[in-house]
């Protein structure tokens, strides 16, 4: 039942380029729009921004994100500053306005004025095609621009420790910032550690050319800048001694072939990554087991997870290699996930997990007002049909339009925001892991990250508790006790999958369950 003219709702898209080119800025770009939405009936549940990027390219987050939304029904128009907001690209622009046009979902231009019927769409697409040729132009104006400023050896906006833009618009050293560059380099061309580097120029307060702290990536790129050695370097434009030269070359090339030998030493040689940092517990005495090694009297170098107990000798729990009981853990993870029906269980309970948070949300309780609102004011109608019709009744019929407005408004927002996954999504998502690598490091740690909550390990036994129903729960040793051992939960614990194939294994494999995130 419709009380009066409802309006429109709507959401902004907002965007600024990259390109350095003067342009409307974001607060402007939604503040005409906001006006605009006022001025023709929109009801503005949502704005979407995406800064310093350019509309050459769709792969903008919130734009992206804009389009995903737009399937859901919960607005059914798109304000823009103007239309090269939405897109530089003919195709790209036509493609996405069939998508939200196939949504339901219409384009208005705050700042720009496309009349209905034929002649707007002929006019909306010549001003499109100006948008296109503005950006090619502009593109190709920025990259003749930036090649003539490199023949002239110009610094084209670049920031590097130790130099600075001069007078002419060319490099030179910055006497505040150069000092720090040979320290860098003379320290690790006397052997020095780049951690320890990092530490010691952290500790004391240096800066990156950005501003930012120092770490392995930022001293790496310094290191084989060749910039420190006089080089400009720019497309197909090479110039020796282009540059003044911070660092002679003899101390570069030895810093190279460190560089090198560095990254072809043994991953042990290097600083080791362990890969259940946080996730792996005692089964004794609760407490984290943490990554330590050493070396042999031999030069071996070895690693292990160690009990934070041990540490302190309030505990006996032995330590264990890292490498076996990492590839245990991937192992079983990999056996979990690859045995029947796991994958399917998983996204049945991911559904209900959503549906919970959906009820308990503040949707539910706005969807429940929304019907309390649609009561009134249908009792309402019937009375001012009835006759009866007073100040108050007049007073309060606005009131409930103005709530439900609102509501409506809020309850759209919610919708946006609300996690909608459905469950074709969740299995294609967990059968991606099937066919991982499981020697890849960035894989393992992605395996790891996303199922595992936590690992307690015995002296016979291991659990592994899932994460699938969030970060944030607190799980506990005796939660696992009685959940797992005592069998206070049985549901909650699945049996042994397959026998071991090492005797290594077999005091494990008897007692290896897993529980799901969520204690009980």
């Amino acid at each position: 039942m419709s009380y009066k003219n409802e309006l429109t709702p709507a959401v902004i898209y907002a965007r600024y380029s990259s390109s350095g080119q003067r342009e409307e800025s974001i607060e402007g770009q939604l503040r005409e729009c906001r006006d605009y939405a006022k001025k023709n009936g929109f009801s503005v549940i949502g704005e979407y921004v995406d800064k310093a990027l350019t509309g050459r390219t769709d792969k903008r987050p919130d734009f992206q994100r804009m389009l995903r939304d737009s399937e859901r029904g919960v607005f059914k128009a798109v304000i823009l500053w103007k239309t090269d907001r939405f897109a530089r690209n003919r195709y790209d622009s036509a493609m996405y306005k069939y998508k939200l046009k196939k949504n339901g979902v219409r384009l208005y231009y705050a700042k720009e004025s496309i009349p209905e019927g034929p002649e707007g769409i002929i006019l909306e697409s010549v001003m499109e095609g100006y948008a296109e040729y503005y950006s090619e132009n502009l593109s190709q104006n920025i990259k003749r621009g930036n090649y003539d400023s490199a023949l002239e050896l110009k610094t084209l906006g670049q920031r590097v420790l130790g130099l600075r833009k001069g007078a002419d618009g060319r490099f030179e050293i910055d006497p505040n910032t150069a000092p720090i560059v040979r320290r860098i380099f003379t320290e690790y061309a006397d052997g020095e550690r780049t951690k320890d580097i990092i530490a010691r120029l952290n500790a004391e307060g240096y800066k990156t050319s950005h501003g930012g702290r120092f770490n392995k990536n930022s001293v790496r790129r310094i290191l084989q800048n060749e910039k420190y050695i006089g080089v400009y370097a720019f497309k197909d434009i090479r110039v020796e001694d282009g540059i003044p030269a911070i660092v002679s070359r003899d101390l570069f090339n030895k810093c190279q072939k460190l560089l090198e030998r560095h990254h072809r030493a043994p991953a042990a040689a290097r600083d080791t990554y362990f890969l259940l940092t946080a996730k792996l517990f005692c089964g004794k005495c609760g407490e984290p087991m943490t990554g330590d090694g050493g070396t042999s009297a031999s030069g071996k170098v070895y690693n292990y997870y160690i009990c934070n107990g041990k540490r302190r000798h309030t505990c006996d729990k032995q330590r264990v290699g890292k490498e076996w009981i990492e590839e245990y853990v991937v192992g079983k993870l990999m056996q979990i996930l690859a045995a029947d029906n796991f994958i399917e269980t998983v996204a049945d309970k991911v559904i209900e997990y959503q549906a919970r948070l959906k009820d308990d949300s503040a949707l539910h309780a706005l969807e429940a007002r929304q019907k309390e609102l649609e009561r009134s004011l249908e009792n309402l109608m019937k009375a001012i049909e009835m006759g009866i019709v007073t100040p108050t009744t007049k007073s309060r019929l606005v009131e409930l339009e103005a709530e439900r407005e609102k509501v409506n408004k809020a309850i759209a927002k919610e919708i946006i925001n609300e996690p909608d996954l459905d469950r074709d999504q969740i299995v294609w998502f967990l059968e991606r892991f099937l066919g991982g690598d499981i020697q890849d490091e960035a894989f393992r740690a992605f395996l790891v990250d996303t199922f595992l909550n936590s690992a307690y390990l015995y002296d016979d036994k291991l659990v592994l508790v899932f994460n699938y129903s969030g970060e944030n729960n607190k799980i506990t040793l005796k939660n696992i006790e009685n959940s797992v051992f005592n069998a206070a939960a049985p549901s909650s614990v699945l049996t042994p999958l397959s026998a071991p194939k090492t005797s290594k294994d077999r005091s494990f494999e008897r007692s290896f369950f897993f529980a799901f995130g969520k204690a009980v």
